[in-house]
């Protein structure tokens, strides 16, 4: 068996003993918390266990991971209150709400002081490909179908400029920005979408920029209604006073080290992102 196939294999099963732990936990009255599959499952579990430590402490009752089985998956978890707290991307947040209808919100982060961020549509540095118009008869990488920005953005820049699935020359999803990243680099894909870091990541091992997506209100923790409000309170305190405990910085920099705080957050800070999503539904591409 080759390395690369016993990965795949031990992250599976990783998700599911995760998985079948937090429903059992749930039971005896652990806190669950969340988060979509954007990155492999052990790199999401050394990521967010100092968040969670925190938010335990904080709290004074105990809070266990939860990695969702796809990005559907979660907008369902915490959309039927199955989960308690969740860490979501835009996308998803703006269909659980459309779904499934407002939720407490806790806090967004902010990225070096910054609480939007954006994608980057990728190309190999020898890639003769200069714009999103020459990707007609190519073939393209995106993520997870649920991804703001390694598919349903870059989607709609792609269909702004002409190019539509139909006209792709092939494309395939590929569960997460890594993945994508990798596609691109070896030659499986001419092009593919990811988030700003795993680009920065990739950068210097062969890839280049073809276009920004445009800024997007960044990644937001959400509660469950069933939470007390005297329960997400405490915890949107916590997030809001990250950045002034060294336990607090730590937890921050673990998910990502450009993390710079949490910050108050509300639901028309995803309006925009709401009328790209409102445009693929209209042109059948997203439902």
């Amino acid at each position: 068996m080759s390395p690369s196939r016993l990965t795949i294999i031990l992250c599976t099963l990783c998700i599911i003993l995760i998985s079948s732990f937090s429903r059992m936990s749930h039971a005896g009255g652990r806190l669950i918390f969340a988060v979509h599959p954007y990155l492999p499952a052990t790199e999401i579990i050394e990521r967010f266990s100092p968040l969670v430590k925190y938010l335990s402490k904080e709290l004074g009752e105990p809070i266990d991971i939860h990695i969702s089985r796809d990005y559907q998956t979660h907008i369902v978890e915490i959309g039927k209150d199955n989960v308690d707290i969740a860490y979501m991307g835009p996308a998803s947040y703006v269909k659980m709400v459309d779904t499934y209808g407002r939720k407490p919100l806790l806090a967004r982060q902010a990225i070096n002081g910054k609480t939007t961020f954006r994608g980057v549509i990728i190309v190999r540095k020898d890639s003769p490909l200069q714009s999103l118009k020459d990707l007609v008869g190519k073939r393209f990488a995106f993520g997870d179908p649920e991804s703001t920005m390694s598919h349903l953005v870059p989607r709609f820049m792609l269909w702004k400029e002409g190019v539509t699935i139909d006209n792709l020359g092939g494309y395939a999803f590929l569960e997460n920005h890594h993945n994508v990243a990798l596609g691109v680099l070896v030659g499986d894909f001419d092009a593919g979408a990811v988030k700003e870091e795993v680009f920065d990541e990739y950068e210097k091992r062969g890839l280049r920029e073809l276009v920004r997506t445009p800024e997007l209100s960044e990644h937001v923790f959400v509660a469950s209604n069933r939470l007390s409000p005297e329960k997400v309170k405490k915890l949107r305190d916590a997030l809001y006073f990250l950045r002034d405990k060294e336990e607090g910085q730590d937890s921050m920099k673990s998910i990502k080290n450009t993390i710079t705080g949490m910050v108050p957050v509300k639901d028309e800070d995803y309006d925009n992102l709401r009328d790209i999503l409102h445009a693929l539904k209209k042109i059948g591409a997203y439902k």
